[in-house]
């Protein structure tokens, strides 16, 4: 059936039906209120997309977004935030916004070898200390015309392999265990980056990610408070929930039942059999669905350039593991504890039995504070195909699994076993399919760039697809705005809805910036 036009205005002037409701899609609905009609189509039966509070233990927990990086003026996920007064008072502190430590805060942490004991903090520190200046010399490749090897990875491994015969005083057993270290650095870079290995990560383009001053935040009341409140600001009927999309009907002529004068080039039709036209549409879906679905869900299917910015850039999947202890057997001033294997060396490739290994993926494990608020949970991060088999086992498997490497890490075969477990499936998700995106060995920024376009290209053609995913969008990572935006992620030459010719719309800018420490915690990572 044909949908009247409702929610978010009046059905005299243009009509917006926007594509998914995560921060991007609720950005562009608050930013169009009031231009004609406006609806917004979900998908799944919330809204937040890949931010989503979940209650466990004592508490709550992120599923997906967790902090806010780079918490200061310049960051407008942070202004929206403290706008809705939605943030702590530490938060609100000058001081506290001021701090520059470059995206990677120190947390207290222990790191544990597979030989059952804590390892020593000097070997520790040496490796990070080494890891942290490669990448700041990887990331001096930005604009270079010429890079010496194509990916992250490479170029890491490469200069790694030059420092061997001096790491750890040039001892062998010191030796190994700062390379065994700085494999566990690899899968935690792995996180931030939200990708299998860092092969896949382009070396030229990987300085483009900034960092905002500020110490890292989080929501009191659970980060999906934000999308919450965005929501309840909007016109009521403006959010379809349950309204997964089928396919976009982008260059046609659509009328309505028993009107015979106004044509619309835009047809949403969606999976119940609804259909919805519009002047416009924005769309705001994860980059990991437009790589499985974007060949049937637009008609006629998207221009060659548009279809290989997307099969271009890259889409990977990090998960957390939430485990509840009924007592710590950490120390109450560790907010840290990273898992190292000490046969490993990022000189050598990894098993490819996940099986058997998909466990070594994990970088260790992030103490939830304080206890009062959340008990006594630690939150592991893994990544890569290792995480997506993974969402392929049982609850009890991943906590059997979880008891055995903790046992083996703590040198205690009689830890106890955690009360419950709790983790995400991102990959899983069938409108996600990951947890997000970066620049892919072969792809750049422009891919991004490209991606956020709007549709058709012919100029003189009014009728107008907009992307701005929400890997693509400002707002999609608790980062700052792209540049040559407004502050609030949209195009400052970008025209008001009433202004609009060939332009129909102010698209969400690219999100090009702001890698913070990757886009998560620091130092470790969760999906934006």
């Amino acid at each position: 059936m044909e949908e009247e036009e409702g929610g978010g205005g009046g059905g005299s002037g243009r009509r917006v039906v926007a594509v998914g409701a995560g921060l991007a899609g609720l950005g562009a609905a608050q930013r169009l209120r009031g231009h004609g009609s406006f609806r917004l189509l979900e998908a799944t039966a919330r809204a937040g997309g890949r931010v989503r509070t979940r209650s466990f233990a004592s508490g709550l927990v992120e599923m997906g977004a967790h902090w806010i990086h780079g918490p200061s003026p310049g960051n407008p996920v942070f202004r929206l935030a403290t706008r809705y007064g939605l943030l702590g008072p530490e938060a609100a502190q000058e001081e506290n916004q001021e701090v520059d430590l470059g995206g990677h805060p120190p947390l207290p942490s222990l790191t544990y070898g597979s030989s059952g004991k804590a390892l020593s903090p000097e070997a520790v520190s040496e490796a990070h200390d080494l890891f942290h200046a490669l990448l700041a010399s990887a990331r001096a490749f930005q604009g270079a015309k010429e890079v010496p090897v194509p990916s992250v990875g490479q170029y890491l491994r490469a200069e790694i392999a030059r420092r061997v015969p001096t790491l750890g005083g040039g001892e062998e057993d010191a030796r190994r265990l700062r390379l065994a270290i700085l494999a566990t650095y690899l899968k935690l870079e792995c996180c931030v980056s939200g990708t299998h290995s860092m092969d896949l990560v382009a070396l030229e383009p990987f300085g483009e990610y900034v960092t905002l001053p500020g110490l890292d935040c989080t929501f009191p009341g659970g980060y999906s408070s934000l999308p919450d409140r965005m929501l309840s600001a909007l016109p009521e009927g403006t959010v379809l929930l349950n309204k997964a999309v089928r396919t976009i009907r982008w260059r046609g002529s659509f009328r309505e039942e028993g009107d015979e004068v106004r044509d619309f080039p835009v047809r949403v039709e969606c999976e119940d059999g609804d259909a919805f036209l519009a002047d416009h549409v924005i769309v705001t879906v994860p980059l990991g669905f437009l790589k499985e679905r974007h060949q049937d869900f637009f008609q006629p299917p998207l221009p060659e350039r548009k279809a290989e910015a997307i099969r271009r850039l890259g889409f990977g999947t990090n998960n957390k593991i939430f485990l509840e202890f009924e007592r710590p057997f950490w120390e109450p001033e560790q907010w840290l504890l990273q898992a190292v294997w000490e046969d490993e060396s990022p000189l050598e490739e990894p098993s490819a039995d996940l099986e058997a290994n998909w466990f070594k993926k994990l970088m260790g494990f992030v103490v939830l504070q304080p206890p009062e608020q959340h008990g006594h949970v630690l939150c592991g991060f893994i990544a890569g195909k290792e995480s997506e088999y993974m969402e392929t086992l049982s609850d009890a498997e991943v906590l059997g699994t979880m008891t055995r490497v903790l046992r083996t890490l703590t040198g205690n075969p009689q830890l106890p076993a955690p009360r419950s477990v709790l983790r995400s499936r991102w990959h899983s998700a069938p409108y996600t399919r990951g947890s997000y995106s970066y620049v892919a060995v072969g792809s750049s920024g422009d891919d991004i760039d490209v991606l956020a376009q709007p549709l058709p290209e012919d100029p003189e053609d009014p009728r107008v697809i907009a992307f701005g995913p929400g890997d693509a969008a400002a707002v999609g990572g608790a980062g700052p705005p792209a540049e040559g935006t407004d502050g609030q992620g949209w195009k400052q030459d970008a025209p008001g809805l009433e202004e609009h010719r060939e332009v129909a719309f102010p698209t969400p800018a690219p999100f090009r910036g702001h890698r913070c420490s990757g886009h998560q915690p620091t130092p470790l990572g969760s999906p934006r």
